[in-house]
């Protein structure tokens, strides 16, 4: 299958999370047709085995593969981390993942090479960007801190919320202990707190959000390949999901910024 400039992008995630990144695509790349894929039914990842993730994430990448996707983006931090190879294997288009864009934009950013990495248990138990900016940068400095309690508090909308800040102090008291001049946001939830986690990381401290590093990766790679869209027309979104619950059109158009439409279910 040679990917096509008029295809769609095909985006996917574990839930909802992956969102921030349709988000910052639109914004970025506005006649692109976009294909997401949310696992709302097996939600979270965070907290399965290997195995399970590799072949959950596999079933996605199949199912937006048939969609005639041109390029395959990873959202899922916690996908990236431990089946991205599974996915650039199986796939015949190109195939970004959110772990690599953050990794090279926390090294552009970073003047002390001192940089802090928060996500998931699964994703920093992965060391996934460790090894991704140790590949670019060995001698840079990494530490990684597991914030499990962030990913219910944004699905909760406490995005300024007192608890939601005492949280945060606690889990950024080791990293910044460390000096770190630079943060990934190592988790597609996580966008939606910067405001507050740059308010407690300080003016030092730079932030590296997941989903605008995806964007402008997506958006330097179909310009090297030739394949933005020709179409000058309205983009076309449509969202798949294995579950509707209840709050997905809440929390669902919190993370997009603008309406939800086009929502599929897919039964397996």
């Amino acid at each position: 299958m040679n990917p096509k400039a008029v295809n769609p992008i095909g985006v996917f995630d574990s839930g909802i999370g992956g969102l921030t990144v349709v988000r910052a695509l639109m914004e970025h790349l506005p006649f692109e047709s976009i294909h997401y894929f949310g696992d709302t039914a097996r939600v979270p990842y965070g907290v399965k085995s290997v195995e399970t993730i590799s072949h959950y994430t596999t079933q996605i990448a199949e199912f937006l593969l048939e969609k005639q996707v041109k390029l395959l983006i990873v959202a899922c931090n916690t996908m990236a981390a431990v089946a991205s190879q599974v996915v650039h294997d199986l796939s015949p288009v190109p195939v970004l993942d959110v772990i690599e864009a953050g990794a090279l934009n926390a090294l552009a950013a970073t003047e002390t090479r001192r940089i802090g990495v928060i996500g998931t248990p699964t994703t920093v138990n992965s060391n996934a960007y460790g090894r991704a900016i140790h590949a670019v940068e060995p001698d840079a400095r990494v530490v990684s801190q597991a914030c499990p309690l962030f990913v219910p508090l944004v699905e909760e909308g406490w995005l300024d919320h007192q608890v939601t800040r005492l949280t945060a102090q606690e889990y950024l008291k080791p990293i910044l202990t460390e000096k770190v001049d630079t943060l990934v946001l190592g988790c597609t939830h996580y966008p939606l707190l910067k405001p507050l986690l740059a308010d407690v990381a300080g003016p030092g401290v730079t932030l590296v959000d997941s989903a605008d590093a995806m964007a402008e990766r997506a958006a330097a790679l179909l310009t090297d390949l030739d394949l933005h869209t020709p179409s000058r027309q309205p983009a076309d979104y449509h969202f798949w999901v294995t579950d509707v619950p209840l709050r997905f059109q809440t929390i669902g158009e919190r993370f997009l910024g603008r309406s939800l439409n086009n929502v599929h279910v897919v039964k397996w």
